[in-house]
């Protein structure tokens, strides 16, 4: 995607629908975490292509559960940030690691299809989802997710106030 803040759209909509398997913040957050590679090349000048090793699905798993990893112990910190969003928060060890390997493919697959230079299935030269989707469409279709991220948000807010009467 040309900026990483279209990724949260879908990212957020896929986390907040199936929070009950995803740890949103890990998750959303691995969708940054892997620009993070795009970032380093670019002031460093290091030339094209800008998006190499972590932006495959090989590489991206590692990068992933190595973010997985580096959350878990920040996994209180999260819960603060999930009950000021209102949103129920439970997560653990394998759940954060998922995430981390999930939102990190996640972003994988959307430049995938967006990014003619990826190499999405380093070490194979393969693109075979590249242009699947026009580049307008594909922003589109990351702005529609964002807004239809309100409908699961909703709902985990009034899961969350249940919750909390229940209490």
């Amino acid at each position: 995607m040309p900026f990483t803040p279209y990724h949260f759209g879908l990212s957020g909509f896929i986390g907040l629908t199936f929070r009950r398997f995803i740890d949103i913040p890990v998750f959303v957050l691995a969708n940054v975490i892997v620009d993070i590679e795009v970032l380093v090349i670019v002031l460093l000048g290091l030339g094209r292509p800008t998006h190499r090793y972590a932006h495959t699905f090989l590489l991206g798993a590692a990068v992933g559960a190595i973010w997985g990893l580096a959350a878990y112990p920040l996994r209180n910190f999260f819960k603060k940030i999930m009950q000021l969003f209102r949103v129920p928060y439970e997560t653990g060890f394998l759940k954060m690691l998922i995430s981390g390997v999930l939102g990190v493919w996640l972003h994988v697959l959307l430049d995938g299809i967006y990014h003619w230079h990826m190499r999405m299935f380093w070490p194979s030269s393969a693109k075979p989802l590249f242009g699947l989707i026009s580049q307008g469409r594909m922003e589109a279709i990351c702005i529609a997710f964002f807004i239809a991220a309100i409908v699961p948000y909703i709902l985990a807010v009034r899961a969350f106030s249940k919750k909390d009467k229940s209490s």
